[in-house]
């Protein structure tokens, strides 16, 4: 097609909620594949296919709300398309009921459904279903006929088109009215009947008539007479008495006021008073999951456009005479307003978090995380994650600028790290999401770069400079001592919340290691972090001791000579090897970890760490011999000295033509290659089978042993390795 439009995708998922699929250009054409003209959706990011729907000529497809296109591809699997301009949903409207034959006049098309020849002649025939009068003696053959009509969508269809016609809803709602005041609980259980049977038409024109204001208290009513209840429910008592409309700031628009009014009603009946959607088949309340979600979109739109509604929020949120009460409402408030932004099309989702920013919003909730109140500083701590998950760069770029302003002890970021510090919650659950916020934060996969800044280079140097002692304090505090007391037998005999909080410290700086380059090295260098986090590994605590190794892994893993010195220098194995030998014998997560980080040594050839285990450790692991790990280092080891020692043979024996290749290329026969020692320890196995064997000592080409007669002594410790 030529045309592409804009559009959202959003499926419906099990909870009954819409979910976003993702932001692209729709256009319908003709899919081989699927033998028919099929709508496509791709991704305006990277243009991958975010939808691929055949157009069914037995599909009923709705359209609501001038922008929105629902259907059902499969039983309990709904699908939206939400455009940007009405153009183009009125543009692929026409293409689907072109492809279905209909007249692009109506909202839903319908489809055909499996009944026999005869029946769907019937019905399709007949001119139109005649509605019995709207009479009190008549509502239990109204009851019947919605009942029987409820199976068949052509009936359904004819259904709600004469109760729309004809302006029914309200007569019944009278005849309710009429109902309740006579007591006549037979009429008041067949209106329930009824009521049900027309939401579950699924229709949006129905649904606009009994949400109005004149008659939403009244369809509420009528559902709470269910004949399957000995005593009706007091719904209406519930809303009109219990819960209260509270205006944290006055809504001068009455559209809005009405709008939210009727969000939180027709919420309501979804939720407490219709019984669960598993009860009905066919998606039949998709259509007011629908109205509810875009009903949300619709007020976070106005109250964006209400310029004096948010300048008083804000102004009342910073405002020290503004009582703690109305604060803790004003957050609330604000916090369900960036839940109700989840709902937004990308652009408009970014037009709103520039409104809030340009509204203050970040300073607004540095004043508010740094009171005493625990519930409003949970809600602003929701806050801040809204806006950290949308747009980390706002927030990086709002605490470099307040930095220069303020002291550190109330940067934004530093209370963050406080709360974070001293969460009270005994599983830190608090703590782990402002830990993931700060985590975010410092990655530089979504820091920005610019022709004139790197956002990485100056966020980074701010944040070791501001922040870094904040966040460590906690480990220096706890790792004061190097060494055990004496008459102890464990030096780190925390509680579990500090371990716990000391562990999300640790995975935080070991994120720092594995993402961060020169900062991270100085910082943990020159303030000797790694000899701290080491102490952590004589923990009762299990997850911590493996945290604090894990920290050390990384850093080793990085090969950099920088820190291997520094390891050296400050003898930093030994807390490590204490570790495994006070382990034991035991076969746990503790010996894989630390035999792991051996290994790598080893197989890695970090020449540096290799001499300096095996010169000041080798007489604490030569007796370790359920693993070849160590013997594997000490044969590292004697290699490396071999060529310090002789250097120039080494070079010959490099250029040698008859050492090009590796020992184990060639098989040879046993005659020419039995040497004494190697032949009476192996005397069952082949040379030929042994050079395999050799194969997987995983020694690099230029430590290889190049001529069997000469390094016999060498293959065979290769052997002793496997």
């Amino acid at each position: 097609q030529a045309y592409k439009l804009r559009v959202k995708v959003y499926t419906l998922n099990e909870d009954r909620q819409w979910d976003d699929r993702g932001t692209g250009h729709v256009s319908s054409g003709y899919v081989e594949r699927l033998r028919g003209t099929s709508l496509l959706v791709r991704a305006e990011s990277d243009g991958s296919l975010l939808l691929e729907s055949k157009i069914n000529p037995n599909t009923a497809y709705q359209k609501q709300q001038d922008t929105l296109i629902v259907w059902s591809e499969a039983e309990n699997y709904d699908l939206a398309l939400s455009f940007q301009e009405k153009a183009g949903c009125d543009e692929i409207w026409e293409k689907i009921c072109q492809v279905q034959g209909k007249d692009p006049s109506v909202d839903i098309t319908q489809e055909v459904v499996d009944e026999s020849e005869e029946e769907r002649f019937d019905e399709m025939s007949s001119p139109g279903l005649e509605l019995p009068p709207c009479e009190l003696n008549r509502l239990e053959d109204l009851a019947e006929l919605v009942a029987s009509s409820l199976p068949s969508p052509l009936r359904r269809e004819k259904l709600a088109l004469a109760v729309e016609n004809e302006g029914y809803i309200r007569k019944l709602l009278e005849l309710f009215r009429m109902c309740e005041e006579l007591e006549n609980r037979e009429g008041l259980q067949h209106l329930y009947e009824i009521i049900k049977g027309i939401f579950l038409l699924n229709r949006t024109a129905l649904f606009e008539v009994m949400f109005s204001d004149e008659c939403i208290m009244d369809v509420i009513g009528c559902l709470e007479f269910d004949p399957a209840l000995p005593q009706p429910r007091r719904h209406r008592e519930f809303l009109t008495k219990t819960a209260r409309f509270k205006e944290v700031i006055p809504i001068s628009d009455p559209e809005l006021r009405q709008k939210i009014h009727q969000t939180y009603r027709v919420q309501y009946i979804q939720d407490m008073v219709l019984p669960t959607p598993s009860v009905f088949e066919e998606n039949m309340l998709s259509t007011l999951h629908s109205f509810i979600f875009f009903n949300k979109v619709e007020i976070v739109g106005m109250l964006q456009d209400d310029e004096k509604f948010l300048t008083d929020l804000f102004a009342q949120l910073t405002d020290e005479a503004t009582d703690d009460n109305k604060r803790q409402e004003l957050v609330n408030f604000l916090k369900e307003f960036c839940a109700f932004s989840q709902t937004l099309q990308p652009q408009n989702r970014d037009a709103f978090f520039k409104t809030l920013s340009n509204m203050g919003i970040l300073p607004a909730l540095e004043v508010i995380l740094g009171m005493d109140d625990v519930q409003v500083r949970g809600a602003a701590t929701d806050i801040f994650s809204y806006l950290v998950e949308y747009n980390p760069s706002m927030v990086r770029e709002f605490v470099m600028q307040e930095s220069q302003q303020n002291d550190d002890d109330i940067l934004l970021i530093n209370l963050i790290i406080e709360h974070m510090i001293c969460d009270t919650d005994p599983e830190l659950g608090g703590a782990v999401q402002l830990m993931g916020l700060l985590r975010t934060l410092l990655d530089p996969e979504n820091m920005l770069a610019t022709a004139n800044k790197t956002e990485k280079t100056e966020f980074l140097s701010f944040f070791y400079k501001h922040c870094m002692h904040v966040l460590s304090a906690p480990l220096l505090a706890n790792t004061t001592e190097e060494k055990p007391s004496k008459g102890t037998t464990d030096i780190c005999d925390y509680d579990f919340q500090t371990a716990q909080l000391l562990a999300l410290i640790l995975e935080l700086l070991t994120f720092c290691v594995e993402h961060h380059t020169y900062h991270i090295k100085n910082y943990i260098i020159n303030k000797d972090i790694l000899r701290r986090v080491l102490v952590l590994t004589a923990s009762q605590h299990a997850f911590l001791a493996l945290c604090a190794l894990r920290f050390m892994r990384r850093i080793i893993g990085l090969k950099d000579e920088f820190y291997n010195r520094y390891i050296m220098r400050n003898f930093l194995f030994e807390p490590v090897i204490k570790a495994f030998r006070n382990n034991g014998s035991r076969y746990n997560l503790m010996n894989s970890a630390i035999i792991e980080m051996f290994e790598y040594v080893r197989v890695e050839d970090v020449k540096s760490l290799t001499a300096h285990i095996v010169e000041n450790y080798w007489k604490s692991l030569e007796d370790v011999d359920y693993v070849q790990t160590f013997k594997g280092l000490k044969l590292r080891y004697e290699q490396q000295r071999e060529r310090q020692d002789n250097p120039k043979s080494h070079d010959q024996e490099a250029t040698h033509p008859c050492v090009r290749r590796s020992f184990w290329a060639v098989p040879v026969k046993k005659s020419e290659t039995r040497t004494g020692k190697a032949s009476a320890d192996h005397n069952s196995t082949t040379d030929y089978e042994r050079t395999d064997n050799a194969r997987n000592t995983r020694l690099l080409p230029d430590e290889s042993p190049l001529c069997f007669g000469c390094f016999g002594i060498d293959i065979m410790l290769a052997l002793n390795v496997l």
